[in-house]
């Protein structure tokens, strides 16, 4: 602990120099940070956590002394001094040199928080010649900041694997807390799958001086919007944090975009940031850092569940948040890098759609359903209720096979675009599974088929459930459900290799965990 004594005389306004009218305390698990009115005092606690130590009073001068120095670079005007705290003749403590050097504080001024990035984001303030503004000013700072040397060696994969490798030694005590088992070795396997495939790509961004001297944790409330775009507070504590590969500097902002909901802006920057800097290989490492960086915050906050003496409540909270950066590393490391087919079949109420929907936030791939666009292509609301009997009226054989069609037209354009696509539809046909086949090895792309299934039970309290709520763009129900049943042909004309069977009635997780460590992993 820092002394109490100095805490509670940074706590009063007649501590400082300039006598402010009032102190605002701030605690991280790192810092003291006093808002004396228009002037920030921040002390750095006596702490070690392995990836940073703070334990002697020449190692804490020696960081306030280099935060100073790394953060003039993005926030020219911002950082004042560092000055010595101390112990006067009268055994006051003081700012200012004294009898006793008792520690350090960096001096700064106070940033106005209504114009912080996040509260402009939050408030609907922020639009993209924001992000085009902050792209811009981290593009030129990355082509100025320093490089070679020791710089490019944080940029080989031995340096970037053992950062990962701490991740997971740090937070194996975090599993069935924060992270769950499966996620913590999916992780694991997804990096050592990634580094091993890419190492010669590593190396062209070391030679190409994509190493640099960076920011280190860039995040939104690191991000001030004033009269000039103002980016503090870096990493000054481990250089092995801060110096990385331009690309992950990129990946820690958007990260932060997507945690917050901002998924849009984080695109809008991504292409800004290709512009001025014309870093097309950037866009290969972009899942992979952010997957790394989403992991590093999600084992910080979880080391705050380490402090003794914490209301229930706010324990919980913390590990919620812990567990949602854990589970957006996840979803970073799942996501496919390159386009695929797949087909989610089965019959209606069989949890297909469901199924659909949730590898497609994992996998970031297109969702087409035949539901929906097949009445979109008859201009009818999509919500609206058709009790055609089987196979008549939208459902006849002529109009499916014009809704098949479209769906092939469309999942080709995403492809491609380099994009995964999953249909969404019941494929009770053979050919029609056959003509899904032939689209996907016609543009030279992987093929899946998910085939959804329950107990004809489950299936009708999920009919008669639609039914009651009037509110699903499907038009099954159960009076039908059997027809369909006898009109659909068995699929079994794809091998294990290619074909994954759901009970949606059991453990579905299970079975989505191991189809995306198929298709991710193989």
């Amino acid at each position: 602990m820092s002394d109490p004594r100095l805490i509670e005389a940074m706590n009063k306004p007649d501590f400082y120099p300039h006598k402010p009218g009032f102190v605002e305390t701030v605690q991280t698990h790192i810092s003291y940070v006093f808002i004396a009115g228009d002037i920030v005092y921040k002390v750095k606690k006596p702490v070690n956590f392995g990836f940073l130590d703070f334990t002697t009073l020449e190692k804490r001068k020696f960081y306030c002394e280099e935060e100073l120095r790394l953060n003039r670079r993005l926030a020219h005007g911002i950082y004042l001094r560092v000055d010595p705290l101390a112990i006067n003749d009268k055994g006051i403590f003081v700012a200012g040199e004294g009898k006793t050097i008792v520690d350090y504080a960096v001096v700064m001024k106070k940033l106005p928080l209504d114009k912080m990035l996040k509260t402009l984001l939050a408030q609907g303030q922020a639009d993209e010649k924001i992000m085009d503004a902050i792209a811009a000013k981290i593009a030129a700072f990355h082509k100025e900041a320093q490089t070679g040397g020791h710089i490019d060696e944080m940029g080989n994969v031995k340096t970037i694997r053992h950062n990962h490798e701490e991740n997971f030694a740090q937070t194996k005590k975090y599993i069935g807390i924060t992270i769950s088992a499966y996620q913590y070795e999916f992780i694991s396997a997804y990096v050592e799958n990634f580094l091993s495939k890419n190492e010669i790509l590593f190396k062209k961004r070391v030679s190409e001086h994509k190493i640099r001297d960076c920011h280190g944790d860039l995040h939104l409330e690191h991000i001030c919007v004033a009269d000039d775009i103002i980016i503090y507070d870096c990493i000054e504590f481990n250089e092995r944090f801060r110096c990385s590969d331009v690309a992950a500097e990129v990946a820690f902002f958007t990260m932060d975009l997507d945690f917050n909901g901002y998924a849009s802006y984080a695109e809008s920057f991504v292409r800004s940031y290709l512009k001025y800097s014309g870093d097309s290989d950037l866009l290969k490492l972009l899942d992979f850092y952010r997957c790394y960086y989403a992991y590093v915050r999600g084992k910080v906050i979880s080391f705050r569940l380490d402090q003794k003496e914490m209301p229930e409540n706010e324990r919980q909270d913390i590990a919620k948040t812990a567990a949602k950066y854990f589970e957006l590393s996840y979803n970073y490391a799942a996501r496919l890098e390159k386009p695929v087919l797949i087909l989610t079949a089965g019959l209606m109420g069989s949890g297909k759609s469901y199924q659909a929907r949730t590898l497609s936030k994992i996998l970031g791939a297109e969702v087409i359903r035949t539901d929906s666009l097949r009445k979109e292509m008859l201009n009818i609301d999509p919500t609206q209720q058709r009790r055609e009997d089987f196979g008549q009226g939208i459902y006849s054989d002529d109009s499916s096979r014009r809704t098949y069609e479209k769906v092939y037209e469309l999942a080709a354009g995403y492809i491609k675009q380099g994009k995964p696509v999953i249909i969404d539809a019941s494929f009770k046909k053979r050919a029609e599974r056959q003509k899904a086949y032939a689209l996907a090895k016609n543009l030279v792309v992987p093929f899946y088929v998910i085939e959804c299934y329950c107990p004809d039970d489950v299936t009708k309290k999920r009919l008669d459930k639609r039914i009651r709520e009037n509110n699903s763009i499907s038009d099954g129900r159960w009076e039908i459900f059997h027809e369909q049943k006898a009109d659909f042909e068995t699929i079994d004309e794809f091998s294990d290799e290619f074909h994954f069977k759901i009970d949606t009635s059991a453990n579905p997780e299970k079975d989505r965990q191991n189809i995306i460590r198929k298709l991710k992993l193989g």
